[in-house]
């Protein structure tokens, strides 16, 4: 049906069809006008709301980001209303005590408080031993216990079981401390020109057994370097190229001395003294790794003062 339009002036016009109004309203439905963006202090648009990221990431250094100092878990929102929506801080601080707690269960933070948990759980030592694979068992005697080999010790492939013994020096339980420790005494006593060959697999069980930061377990390490670098004319220049690995324990513990004052210590016996064990392996190291030494003791060291000099 046919309709008259009015004009802006209150004029008629012709008439209009009903495919005329159609097309007004199909175009304006095809073209919607466009919102222009709410506008904020001084004319600035308003920000869209900031986006959660982990620290020391790349999203960290974008716009528009916070950074939440602990674990974000990425889960997909179940709802369409829930992907917007910022975190909420009491679960963001259990998901932080739990995963605190998660790490002092493994015995990551443990281990700096001085033994943590159970430092060497996972050792390779521990697994072969379980295994019952140790060519070695227990001999009960009045003045201690010893272990006792079942096979002769020089027909042993050192290249196997002198890394394994040594990746047991970061037990701190019994029966494994004391089957790697006194079968790496054992060996290195035995072994003679069989060791040098072995120095490059055995620096990361060192290493491993120095970054527990286990009093017992560092002292004994170091009693067990010194040993190590004796045993051989040839085991002291081959351990100069990894002191990288090695000293910056060393120089992290350099200064623990036990400091008693007047009173006498007598669990000197002992020789647990860190500090002192640190100098007396670093004099060895030097006495032992050749013209080299020095220099790259002192590069890791600074503080370390040559015992040839002085």
């Amino acid at each position: 049906m046919a309709q008259t339009a009015r004009t802006a002036t209150g004029r008629r016009s012709g008439p209009v069809n009903d495919f005329q109004i159609s097309q007004k309203q199909r175009s304006k439905s095809a073209n919607p006008t466009q919102l222009r963006p709410l506008s904020g202090i001084h004319g600035a648009a308003v920000c869209s709301r900031p986006r959660y990221v982990p620290p020391f990431s790349i999203q960290s250094q974008q716009k528009n980001t916070v950074v939440i100092d602990g674990p974000i878990h990425e889960c997909a929102p179940k709802t369409a209303s829930a992907r917007g929506r910022n975190p909420n801080p009491k679960s963001l601080r259990r998901q932080q005590k739990s995963m605190s707690t998660y790490n002092l269960g493994l015995g990551i933070n443990g281990c700096t408080q001085g033994g943590g948990n159970d430092p060497g759980r996972g050792t390779l030592f521990r697994m072969y031993f379980d295994r019952g694979d140790l060519p070695i068992k227990m001999e009960y005697l009045c003045g201690g216990d010893k272990i006792g080999w079942t096979v002769d010790i020089d027909k042993l492939d050192y290249s196997l079981y002198l890394p394994l013994f040594f990746d047991g020096l970061a037990e701190t339980k019994h029966p494994y401390k004391t089957y790697a420790r006194q079968g790496v005494t054992d060996l290195l006593l035995a072994g003679g020109e069989k060791i040098h060959p072995v120095i490059p697999q055995l620096i990361l069980p060192l290493k491993n057994a120095l970054s527990t930061r286990n009093l017992e377990v560092m002292c004994t390490t170091l009693k067990i370097i010194q040993q190590l670098v004796m045993s051989s004319d040839l085991v002291g220049p081959a351990l100069v190229p990894f002191y990288r690995q090695l000293l910056p324990m060393f120089n992290a513990f350099k200064v623990k001395n036990l400091n008693c004052g007047d009173e006498i210590d007598y669990a000197q016996k002992n020789n647990l003294n860190l500090g002192d064990l640190i100098d007396e392996t670093l004099q060895v190291l030097e006495l032992h790794g050749g013209e080299d030494a020095f220099i790259n003791i002192k590069y890791m060291v600074p503080t370390y003062e040559s015992c040839y000099l002085n």
